[in-house]
């Protein structure tokens, strides 16, 4: 008995360090009223999570609930902050707390207000929580960094890279000569954005064929840096709306460029779902599906809004139940779905040939 064990033992030491397929690509859009929480679950289990809503308990807890008894995490083995803005970062020291969060991923973190158009003295104090929270380790990305992960046994290739950091957009490689793209000034720019929502980081999710933008704040002028003149990363599959469908992003030459099948807007029921913003995806006509966190219930505007089987929440924010957004991308990467919980819509669509 005593060999037999040891025999197992050692077969043990040499399996292939391989990691099997659990299934799809699953992403969770969690409703932080407003705010960005995009969970991200890779084919062989592991989690990147994109911006942690505001502060205080309710987001934090809501990321908590999604991750741990929806998506069966144990830990964030990947947090991606896109900007210093308090609807994004805010509830990351909370969620640390609930949860272990691996590697932090961010611009740097800035000693003082990043927004260069207004003051605020207590922008220190205000970062400290986040500073100061407990993780494996921190990183500062840049345009071209590739998330190092695994990849599953059966599963098409994936790849996760930060496209856009600090207003600078990734480079094709030096034997590459790209086409001048047509759209090129067909749309013009705005005055700068003083803002920290210029500076967002943006990543590219690839499995296989399949592509998904998510561009946390990018505003009007970067998201065209981003595609003329020159189209830097081709077109995508699904889209998470900038900026939550405000009209200060989601200019039309990128959408246009980017060509996205499905839209998802992270918005709450009066942010977001802006006029020329739903005006762009609306106007692209790529676009087959569009897809909200929350129903736009303002009054001057309700026209707004794509049906309500493609809404999770229909209510305001006072007995919101926070219902949740997922994608699933097939192991192959050749299809994916969109599903809303609140009512069991699924609609399933194929990924472009490319």
């Amino acid at each position: 008995m005593q060999k037999l064990r040891r025999t197992y033992f050692i077969f043990l030491l040499f399996l292939p360090l391989t990691i099997t397929a659990t299934g799809t690509l699953d992403v969770y859009w969690v409703d932080v009223e407003g705010g960005a929480a995009t969970l991200v679950v890779t084919p062989a289990g592991e989690s990147l999570l994109v911006d942690t809503g505001n502060p205080g308990t309710r987001d934090a807890g809501r990321i908590h609930q999604v991750a741990t008894k929806v998506a069966g995490l144990k830990k964030i083995d990947h947090l991606i902050t896109t900007h210093f803005h308090g609807d994004h970062y805010g509830g990351a020291a909370m969620l640390a707390n609930l949860m272990p969060i691996g590697v932090v991923n961010d611009n740097g973190i800035p000693k003082k207000n990043p927004d260069r158009h207004r003051k605020n003295p207590i922008f220190p104090q205000l970062v400290k929580p986040y500073r100061d929270m407990k993780a494996d380790s921190r990183n500062v990305v840049k345009p071209g960094y590739v998330f190092p992960l695994k990849q599953a046994k059966g599963a098409a290739k994936l790849k996760v890279t930060c496209v856009v950091a600090d207003q600078k957009v990734i480079q094709p490689p030096a034997n590459v000569r790209l086409a001048k793209n047509p759209l090129t000034g067909s749309v013009p720019a705005k005055p700068e954005d003083l803002s920290d929502n210029a500076n967002s980081v943006a990543t590219l999710f690839e499995l296989g064929a399949f592509r998904f933008l998510d561009g946390g704040d990018l505003t009007w002028n970067i998201e065209a840096k981003l595609v003329t003149p020159f189209n830097v990363i081709g077109t995508i599959d699904v889209y998470q709306v900038n900026h939550h469908g405000l009209d200060s992003s989601n200019n039309p030459v990128m959408i246009n460029s980017l060509a996205p099948t499905v839209s998802v807007m992270n918005n709450s029921h009066t942010k977001g779902c802006g006029a020329g913003s739903f005006a762009a995806l609306k106007g692209a006509k790529s676009i087959k599906a569009m897809w909200q966190v929350h129903k736009n219930l303002r009054k001057k505007d309700p026209e707004n809004n794509t049906i309500e089987n493609y809404i999770a929440n229909l209510t305001e924010r006072d007995g919101c139940k926070a219902h949740y957004l997922k994608l699933s991308v097939a192991a192959d990467g050749n299809t994916y779905s969109m599903s809303n919980p609140r009512n069991g819509q699924k609609v399933t669509y194929q990924t472009k040939k490319r």
